[in-house]
């Protein structure tokens, strides 16, 4: 079924999507539907896509604001769900700006020395294993859409000494938690992602000189798959070819692949190599 799913999985038991932003909760929640898993859906207001919600009865679907953790303990109780999935980002913003957190976020909150992506989802997911529910991989029935090794499109065309360059920088980025990307050219960090995104990170890169530019995405090195996987999609593609960047090179096996058939099609069309490591 998936080869990120724990041994004891029982296909019986509910699985509860708690789904934010994109297309990465639909492609998710489509291929649990096709294993045949029970599936419910915890829904982010202002965050998750509506026809995501619309296409679940009422009775098996509850939106919550993002400061509602304890609502989201008690629907994960009241669906009887064997496990829960984290699929797609909230807004960052979210998580520190505006935020309004009931009783159980205040006390989350509160209790953490370091607030940032990893220590707040961290702490909800002790929260949800608490309940006995487990919280599984976020590549668990996804396995089509990750990153491979080797060529996916075309080859790079930059030297290795380059990439590999690059690769270390990216995973220092992550190892310090300052994000899970780089772009680098010839040996020289162009940018780094940090809490502006991904996105932004490739318009910046894009205003220096962009031939032989390699964006390189990868984890942590002791990354929770549970949350947090990094994602390259059709709207990260599309930044690059705007900013004019022509290589990436993705953590295989990882790295979410979004969508795959179309962005390695779009990749191809527009001369755009991406590359497993």
């Amino acid at each position: 079924m998936s080869a990120f799913l724990p041994k004891d999985f029982d296909a019986q038991r509910p699985v509860a999507l708690i789904a934010g932003r994109g297309n990465y909760p639909v492609i998710t929640a489509a291929a649990i539907r096709t294993a045949g898993v029970p599936l419910r859906l915890i829904a982010m207001d202002d965050e998750t896509e509506p026809p995501l919600i619309a296409s679940f009865p009422e009775s098996e679907r509850v939106t919550l604001n993002v400061g509602q953790v304890g609502k989201m303990l008690d629907t994960l109780k009241a669906f009887g769900a064997g496990y829960a999935l984290m699929a797609g980002q909230v807004k960052p913003k979210k998580l520190f700006h505006g935020l309004v957190p009931d009783l159980k976020a205040a006390s989350i909150l509160f209790s953490l020395k370091r607030r940032n992506a990893e220590t707040i989802f961290g702490a909800i997911a002790a929260e949800i294993e608490k309940l006995g529910v487990t919280l599984l991989d976020a590549r668990a029935f996804i396995d089509d859409q990750l990153a491979t090794a080797g060529a996916m499109t075309g080859k790079l065309g930059i030297d290795d000494e380059y990439v590999q360059h690059g690769i270390h920088i990216a995973r220092e980025m992550a190892r310090l938690d300052i994000g899970q990307g780089c772009v680098v050219r010839k040996g020289t960090v162009l940018a780094v992602e940090a809490f502006e995104g991904t996105d932004e990170m490739l318009r910046r890169a894009g205003t220096f000189k962009t031939d032989e530019t390699l964006f390189v995405k990868t984890v942590k090195a002791r990354q929770d798959f549970r949350f947090d996987v990094p994602v390259f999609g059709l709207r990260t593609l599309e930044t690059m070819h705007a900013a004019g960047l022509h290589a990436a090179a993705l953590e295989a096996g990882k790295v979410i692949v979004l969508e795959k058939p179309a962005v390695l099609a779009q990749a191809r069309a527009w001369g755009i190599a991406l590359h497993g490591f």
